[in-house]
């Protein structure tokens, strides 16, 4: 099971870093960029940067997250590196997210679940269009929205993380207010989430149905650790928007498991503030996230 699959590698690098490749041009070394002038030229350069990103943590990461939206903004040519990004990862042994956020009810849902999880059929040939181990939803539609997803997670042995208790400033405006149940809609949320993994809970007891829950509201993710025990996190918040390890400390069980920490601009532009050649400044990011999320976790599998 895929989340089996993702912990394993957790506790086999003490590491549960994903690095978020969302890969601005202006983030690339000024040698890199000379010359670019259209789109399939940043999407070239992008992609060259990345891979090497790749190269260079893929023996002390276990997973990467790309969002698409840094992808799309090129056109044609961003979301054929987007594909093909997608493709290095998982030729390197790394679980890959596909960060989409996508959704929509009914058989809208469905396509949008075998763009990420599934495959397309042209008479009788069947192709993977962005293939990926998870992509992120937005739960908002209810079931039906969902219902797609699940299917394709259990047909493929693929996942899902859908947004319950986002990292941004602003989530609590509609996150945070109370239902007549007493509970505040992320929470709600966060029980429709453990739900609907039911079916698909693995080894460790979470299953691939997972949550996005942000590390820059520890409170809240307390909470939403107690009451869904067989949830995996993706946790974003973590460096540039302003959560540290004390911060997502709680969204890890005893044993150190639970979930998963992106960081993005503190790897891709960790060259920027402490020299070298981008990615090694981007390994040596990744060497000190591990040993200070570990001071705070603890073993990993213990």
């Amino acid at each position: 099971m895929i989340t089996d699959r993702l912990i394993d590698k957790i506790i086999e690098m003490q590491n549960p870093t994903c690095v978020g490749l969302d890969t601005l041009f202006d983030y690339l070394p000024d040698d890199m960029k000379a010359g670019a002038k259209t789109f399939a030229d940043a999407a070239e350069r992008v992609l060259e940067f990345n891979k090497k990103i790749v190269d260079s943590v893929c023996d002390i990461v276990p997973s990467v997250k790309v969002q698409i939206a840094y992808y799309e903004m090129y056109g044609v040519a961003g979301m054929q590196a987007y594909e093909e990004i997608l493709k290095y990862a998982a030729g390197k042994g790394l679980v890959v997210i596909a960060d989409a956020k996508r959704n929509d009810i009914g058989s809208t849902a469905s396509c949008y679940a075998k763009t990420f999880l599934g495959e397309t059929e042209v008479n009788g040939n069947a192709y993977k269009p962005f293939p990926s181990d998870y992509v992120t939803v937005n739960g908002y539609l209810g079931t039906d929205g969902i219902a797609p997803f699940v299917e394709q997670c259990e047909k493929n042995d693929k996942g899902i993380f859908v947004l319950v208790k986002t990292s941004n400033p602003s989530s609590g405006e509609l996150q945070n207010l109370v239902l007549e149940n007493g509970k505040p809609i992320y929470e709600y949320m966060g029980g429709l989430v453990e739900k609907w993994g039911e079916s698909t809970v693995g080894k460790y007891g979470y299953s691939a149905v997972g949550a996005v829950v942000g590390a820059t509201h520890p409170t809240e993710a307390a909470r939403l650790r107690e009451v869904l025990p067989h949830t995996f996190f993706l946790i974003p918040g973590y460096g540039a928007q302003g959560g540290n390890a004390e911060m997502l400390k709680s969204c890890f069980g005893a044993n150190g498991l639970g979930g998963v920490v992106n960081n993005s601009r503190g790897i891709l532009c960790a060259y920027k503030k402490n020299g070298g050649t981008y990615y090694d400044a981007a390994r040596e990011a990744c060497v000190a996230m591990q040993k200070d999320l570990s001071s705070v976790i603890g073993k990993m599998g213990n």
